[in-house]
């Protein structure tokens, strides 16, 4: 059931990105009255799903969801139909057009991509609000079981103060500014202390099969009883939060190997949390010192705060307000996958490590039904696929776009054969990203 819900999601935001953004030179070519031969969701190879032909155009679903496309008649495409290019240009062909009409067409996928992350970024905050925990209340600091982090100098319980230079204010600006840090302000029993990170950093932790960062201490909390357990028949409920056992204090996860440490194959009386009150249990510890109980692996922020453990810091926004924080987080959010890049072609870093395929994107989606999580990484993929298409490779709208202006600029336009070998070689290129970013989710998964 996870798995459907995971690609439910991923497939409805690839359609939703895929159709909106070839809408995006649909439009602008319909009103400067070009002809529009295909208009497919999906690439149609040898067949279609689905295809019905209306007016002048065959709108389509094919059966190969790595994208989709619009066939513009007179247009050098991945299509590579040399043969109308041969005739002579026809008024209704994208050749024929004036060269500032060609580039709103050729712009409009990316616009439209933009002014749809936009979009979902005003209305997610006017409509979700922002929900975060306030550093402050993180008092006895952060789980960090990653080794990349330990044999760096991290440790549990560490409070984090500024990352690569800015002042951490609530949990989530951890993960925001940790990208291309260069070190990491600690507080460790009152003492603060620099750690830096080697430039190399990102590739590791890419390389890494643990791939957390820092995680907040959580308490345990029982999901259930495993069916082998000793403590099967004792009255045990989901939501029981573990207080103390044999009068030691528990009030993180990470504190029970020590806390039952000697006590294996013994029974011990255990203090629990059941409707904010206090229930004690006798239970048993195996062999190998374990009670058989899984815990929760994620607990919501409002159960963290109704425990005392954190303060939840909770922010709603006016329509109005909302067009300035949604503008923010847009204008943020772009800056940010720039930076992604700029790392990413710096082999120093090691960045092109994490690079991903279409198994990447699929992993990012929650396996819960969430709406807020779908518009939020939606938004973001919408950033990304107009950054990406922007890029100045042929075959791409930024590789269309440069040679219009190359052609502004200079008053001569490139020859159709010019763009005939242009259009291979981008080909060929996005051809061997792809292999990369899906070779890198293929040998993450085989060898992780």
């Amino acid at each position: 059931m996870e798995f459907v819900i995971k690609i439910s999601q991923f497939l409805l935001s690839l359609s939703l990105l895929i159709v909106l953004h070839e809408l995006g030179h649909f439009i602008p070519a319909k009103a400067f009255k070009t002809r529009i031969e295909k208009f497919y969701l999906f690439f149609d190879v040898k067949f279609s799903l689905f295809k019905k032909k209306i007016g002048e155009t065959v709108y389509g679903i094919g059966w190969l969801p790595l994208g989709g496309y619009v066939k513009i008649s007179g247009m050098i495409d991945e299509s590579m139909d040399t043969e109308a290019m041969k005739e002579e240009p026809k008024p209704w062909e994208f050749r024929s057009k004036p060269s500032w009409q060609r580039l709103i067409i050729m712009l409009g996928g990316v616009t439209v991509n933009f002014v749809l992350a936009l979009l979902i970024y005003i209305f997610a905050s006017f409509y979700y609000g922002d929900t975060d925990i306030s550093a402050d209340s993180v008092v006895d600091g952060y789980w960090i079981e990653n080794k990349l982090l330990t044999d760096l100098g991290f440790k549990t319980g560490d409070k984090i103060i500024s990352v690569g230079g800015v002042k951490i204010e609530n949990e989530s600006d951890i993960r925001s500014n940790f990208l291309g840090a260069e070190s990491v302000t600690i507080s460790r029993n009152g003492t603060e202390q620099k750690i830096d990170l080697p430039e190399d950093f990102l590739g590791q932790l890419s390389s890494s099969k643990d791939r957390s960062l820092f995680g907040l201490r959580l308490p345990f909390v029982v999901a259930k009883v495993a069916d082998s357990s000793l403590n099967k028949s004792v009255d045990l409920k989901q939501g029981d939060v573990f207080k103390t056992i044999n009068g030691k204090k528990l009030k993180y996860f990470d504190q029970l190997e020590d806390a039952v440490d000697g006590l294996e194959g013994q029974t011990v009386e255990v203090v629990l949390v059941r409707d904010k009150k206090d229930i004690t249990r006798q239970l048993k510890l195996n062999e190998n010192g374990k009670f058989g109980i899984v815990p929760f692996a994620q607990i919501d922020l409002e159960t963290l705060e109704s425990l005392g453990y954190y303060k939840v810091v909770t922010k709603t926004y006016s329509f109005g307000e909302s067009f300035g924080v949604g503008y923010n987080k847009f204008i943020n959010q772009i800056g940010s996958y720039f930076n992604q890049l700029k790392l990413i072609f710096s082999p120093s870093t090691g960045a092109y490590k994490g690079v991903g395929g279409f198994k990447a994107i699929f992993d990012i989606f929650p396996d819960t039904w969430s709406w807020q999580a779908f518009w939020s990484i939606t938004a973001f993929l919408s950033i990304m696929l107009a950054i990406l298409n922007l890029l100045p490779i042929p075959a791409l709208d930024g590789g269309h776009v440069m040679f219009l202006l190359y052609e502004m600029i200079s008053g001569r336009k490139p020859g159709d054969k010019f763009m005939e070998y242009a259009q291979m070689v981008g080909f060929f290129i996005l051809i061997a990203l792809v292999l990369f970013a899906n070779g890198n989710d293929i040998y993450k998964a085989i060898f992780d």
